[in-house]
């Protein structure tokens, strides 16, 4: 079984997406299904995503750098957010992976704190945190 790379480490994380496909392909996933060979149509698909990501993860990885890209699971609390504000600097969030905001920061603190935000993945924060970084998030 091939290795898990970080850019499938989700922490449990998951994001549910709508996907179209064709009769003959559902049918296909269906038949495998009922085969054995997966445990339901989202393994099946899953399966499939983790096997493009691996024959792409050089590629994945060299591009991230490239963006400046972190890989993987970021958090940011009232501390860390904080800590930055004492120390004069601002933040600028990049990630391929999930940005995770908690709830004891205020949308004041992260506007004085984070200059952006660019995440290709998921981004968790309230609704009023995410409102008040709004035009800092690309």
């Amino acid at each position: 079984m091939p290795r898990k790379s970080a850019l499938q480490e989700r922490g449990g994380e998951s994001e549910k997406l709508t996907l179209n496909l064709g009769y003959v392909d559902l049918g296909g996933i269906d038949l495998l299904v009922r085969e054995g060979f997966y445990a339901h149509r989202s393994d099946f698909i899953r399966s499939a995503i983790r096997r493009q990501l691996d024959l792409h993860d050089d590629r994945l990885r060299k591009s991230a750098e490239h963006l400046s890209l972190d890989l993987g699971l970021r958090r940011y609390g009232r501390a860390d957010l904080e800590a930055a504000l004492a120390a004069g600097r601002k933040l600028d969030i990049r990630v391929l992976g999930l940005v995770t905001i908690d709830e004891d920061v205020s949308p004041d603190l992260a506007r004085e704190t984070i200059s952006s935000i660019t995440v290709l993945g998921a981004l968790q924060a309230s609704r009023e945190l995410k409102a008040a970084l709004a035009d800092r998030i690309r």
